[in-house]
């Protein structure tokens, strides 16, 4: 998925993969996944998708500051 935030473009095709953590059975309806990437510039970003009765509804990128990143990956250790 590639998405552009203010100018930027975060794609998790070119960037780099750090941590991957995923919820409930693939396919089911409440399962999620997210995915703390790393792109080449050094600017981090969380791809998130899930089923129709996750917290994920729909596929998604969102920007981290290393702040966010850094509470992200303590969160999900």
């Amino acid at each position: 998925m590639q998405k552009i935030i203010c100018k930027k473009t975060y794609d998790t095709e070119t960037s780099t993969l750090l941590k991957k953590v995923t919820y409930g059975a693939f396919g089911a309806s409440d399962g999620w996944e997210e995915s703390l990437y790393q792109t080449e510039s050094g600017n981090f970003f969380l791809y998130v998708n899930g089923g129709a009765d996750s917290k994920h509804t729909k596929e998604d990128i969102t920007r981290l500051s290393a702040e966010k990143k850094n509470a992200w990956l303590k969160a999900n250790s």
